[in-house]
């Protein structure tokens, strides 16, 4: 079986298991909700019973900003998070399950097994994202102004980048764990070393958190670029994807 036969394979999982169906719903709401949230914030704020006298005043009025603001801060919490729930168990689940032994005593190669997962979640995440970023921008468009289009694209583009880092690191995980439990409690470990080390200065400034910065500045109109950690987050994918292979490789399933 080649990759494509394996890739098919993988969607048609995917789309069985309801777990497109379900990021693309999960996703497409808070895209949906970040310009609403956004517009109502400031307005719940100054109808609260016992405002201070002169502080309803105060709370500046919402724009479009804040609506992207909104829309980033959302993405980076549910997406990353979504990308470790789809991924952490995909290759540990089916060695605990006996299906990879099954898989592969076709024709199929450890690295198109492996390909064959990380393009169907890096597929499953662009439907979604482009579900999510189409709310966004259309209640945008309703409650403020329309967004300039290449702009937006490039940080939904950037926020796809990063949230495949996740995937390829807990592939990574999955393919080292040999039970589901052992491969979420690997790809949690890795996601708070790497919001750690990625919160220090400096350090950070190579990590896959500042694309979600970058994607914000192209949209504020600001000078603000990441290119290392663009590069530094593209190497993870190509090293994690590599080493969760040579790993495979060497493995008795």
């Amino acid at each position: 079986m080649n990759f494509l036969n394996v890739f098919s394979k993988e969607m048609t999982e995917q789309w069985r298991t309801y777990r497109l169906l379900i990021v693309m719903a999960v996703m497409a709401v808070f895209g949906l909700a970040s310009p609403l949230l956004a517009k109502l914030t400031p307005e719940i704020l100054k109808s609260m019973p016992g405002l201070p006298p002169g502080l309803a005043d105060a709370i500046p009025v919402p724009t479009i900003a804040d609506a992207v603001s909104q829309y980033v801060k959302n993405m980076s919490q549910f997406g990353i998070l979504l990308a470790l729930l789809l991924s952490m168990g995909s290759v540990a689940q089916e060695k605990e399950r006996g299906t990879a032994t099954m898989m592969l005593t076709h024709p199929v190669s450890r690295l198109n097994f492996l390909l064959s997962k990380f393009f169907a979640l890096a597929v499953t995440f662009l439907i979604s994202l482009s579900m999510a970023a189409l709310g966004c921008w259309y209640y945008t468009l309703l409650l403020f102004k329309a967004m300039p289009w290449d702009s937006f694209l490039a940080m939904n583009g950037l926020m796809l980048l990063a949230f495949l880092v996740y995937v390829a690191v807990s592939i990574f995980c999955s393919t080292l764990a040999n039970s589901q439990g052992a491969a979420a409690g690997l790809a949690f470990g890795a996601l708070v070393v790497i919001a750690g080390v990625g919160a220090l200065p400096r350090i950070g400034e190579y990590f896959p958190g500042q694309l979600f910065n970058w994607g914000a500045s192209l949209m504020l109109g600001t000078s603000t670029t990441a290119w290392p950690a663009l590069w530094v987050s593209i190497g993870v994918i190509i090293v994690a994807l590599l080493g969760a292979w040579q790993i495979l490789n060497r493995q008795e399933l």
